[in-house]
């Protein structure tokens, strides 16, 4: 089969970024799938993705009928997929859809490998607003490589692309922000190859929208023992 690529959007209460957030996305000829899927948004984030979604037969909505999180967000988009690769594009305006094209570019050498954007390497154009939360991740990263034996720079990090027979195979048991971290643990069991791409990155303030929190990081650290040893 053809390679080809499916992008999972999960949003939530998104209504300020996600128009430009999706258009970035929709200017990108290498995806073929946009699944959007909307965690009981209470503003207009729906609304407007489905004004877009008349514009572009890519698009599909799954709306979930009770807040769980981004984690079961995207595991209500696992069967609608139809490609041979998925990733995940968060609905704000942290990340740069043009940086899937240069993660897609590796695909054809690494089929089988989770192609990851990494935030810390290279000399991408990078802002970090909370100096705490780039500690956090650098240190949440190096606890992951200890554990797993296996380098990996930026665990947090949202883009992730990897082949669907691994989403399709894998149950995915969390449903917050800790998904990060069972989809990477996972998928060193299935095949251990991930290959980094440096990526670009814009952090947003709380103020302005930002969902994940300190206690997230705690889990992290607790889930990366958990899917490591027990799971």
């Amino acid at each position: 089969m053809k390679n080809s690529l499916a992008v999972i959007v999960p949003f939530f209460n998104e209504e300020k970024t996600i128009e430009l957030s999706l258009r970035r996305l929709l200017k990108i000829d290498i995806v073929q799938q946009i699944i959007c899927v909307n965690d009981c948004s209470q503003d207009k984030s729906l609304e407007i993705v489905e004004q877009i979604k008349k514009e572009d037969a890519r698009i599909e909505i799954i709306s979930n009928k009770v807040n769980n999180g981004k984690g079961h967000a995207i595991t209500s988009a696992k069967k609608y997929v139809k490609t041979s690769h998925v990733a995940i594009h968060d609905a704000d305006l942290e990340y740069f859809p043009e940086d899937l094209a240069s993660m897609w570019e590796r695909v054809e050498k690494y089929t089988d490998s989770l192609i990851l954007g990494s935030r810390f390497i290279g000399s991408s154009s990078r802002k970090n607003i909370y100096k705490r939360t780039y500690i956090a991740n650098k240190l949440m990263s190096l606890f992951f490589s200890f554990v797993n034996f296996y380098k990996v720079s930026d665990v947090a990090t949202c883009y992730k692309l990897f082949p669907n027979k691994f989403f399709q195979l894998i149950n995915i048991y969390e449903k917050g922000f800790s998904i990060e971290i069972e989809l990477l643990s996972k998928f060193l069991k299935f095949n251990r190859s991930i290959f980094e791409v440096p990526i670009r990155y814009e952090g947003r303030s709380y103020s302005e929208g930002k969902k994940i929190k300190s206690k997230d990081g705690i889990l992290y650290l607790v889930n990366t023992i958990k899917y490591r040893f027990f799971t």
